[in-house]
């Protein structure tokens, strides 16, 4: 679940939901006029388009640009999303996926307005808010990005509130927010004890910070309960070696390489066993 960890800062980057609202393309039933409308031929003859020819239309176009944006081929997904707005233009998820596309040719203002429009037409949609939240986060803009993440909580909607909660830590973590960060992780905590991510960033900031005694607690307690990531068995080691523990170093060590032998931790292990200063 975890990605790779900066050994120096923790930090993990935020992961992005990526929403369309409807049928998923491999639920749409392709009819000829469908297929014409999606792939952005004419339909000379025969019946009219409907409205919901043209919303599968925009759906299937949106699944595909989210694909395209996901693989780097940012032309092609830009083709896509923009026949997918001709098609159904009230479709909050089209103007969702075209923000997060504006974001990825680093055009802020578009991708701002795309948002905006994405939530006027969806106002109490968490998962668009919760991509809002990630995009203001990682445009440096703190403050509404975790009120949007604590919004998206909040939501009765919303079916994973530890995953905002913990969002919300990690947007904290990078403006240096340490203490408030922390408040987070302990909240997704008290929701979802076997979150992994959580634990994870919780036990990390406590590290970073210093308090040695609070990170392995948290460790422990997420190792004795629950199955542990490689992430917490890695950063398990580093705490007890900062506390003198060899015994725990090497328990930590040992369930590492044995669960995880090909992960990228147990190559960090391996490097930190060779270069130990």
């Amino acid at each position: 679940m975890s990605a790779p960890v900066d050994s120096e800062s923790g930090a993990q980057p935020l992961r992005t939901l990526w929403v369309t609202s409807g049928a998923g393309v491999a639920a749409l039933i392709l009819t000829p006029m469908l297929l014409a409308l999606a792939l952005g031929g004419c339909v000379s003859s025969g019946p009219s388009v409907t409205d919901k020819q043209k919303n599968d239309a925009a759906t299937y176009n949106t699944q595909l640009g989210i694909a395209y944006l996901r693989q780097g081929d940012i032309n092609s997904a830009k083709d896509k999303l923009d026949r997918a707005l001709q098609e159904n233009p009230n479709n909050p998820a089209v103007h969702s996926a075209r923000a997060m596309l504006f974001d990825r040719m680093r055009l802020p203002a578009q991708a701002d307005s795309e948002f905006q429009e994405a939530l006027h037409l969806a106002p109490q949609d968490p998962d668009i808010s919760n991509n809002y939240a990630v995009y203001l986060c990682q445009s440096g803009r703190t403050d509404e990005g975790v009120r949007r993440f604590e919004q998206v909580a909040r939501n009765a909607l919303y079916r994973t509130p530890w995953v905002a909660d913990t969002n919300a830590g990690v947007c904290l973590r990078a403006a240096k927010r340490n203490a408030d960060a922390i408040r987070n992780f302990k909240a997704a905590l008290q929701i979802r004890p076997n979150f992994s991510e959580a634990a994870f960033q919780l036990a990390d900031q406590q590290f970073t910070d210093g308090d040695l005694v609070g990170a392995r607690s948290t460790v422990d307690t997420f190792v004795g309960a629950f199955d542990p990531t490689p992430d917490l068995l890695f950063l398990g080691v580093r705490i007890a070696r900062g506390q003198g523990d060899r015994v725990a170093a090497l328990l930590f060590a040992r369930r590492l390489r044995l669960d995880f032998p090909t992960s990228v931790q147990a190559k960090a292990l391996a490097d930190l066993d060779h270069n130990p200063g």
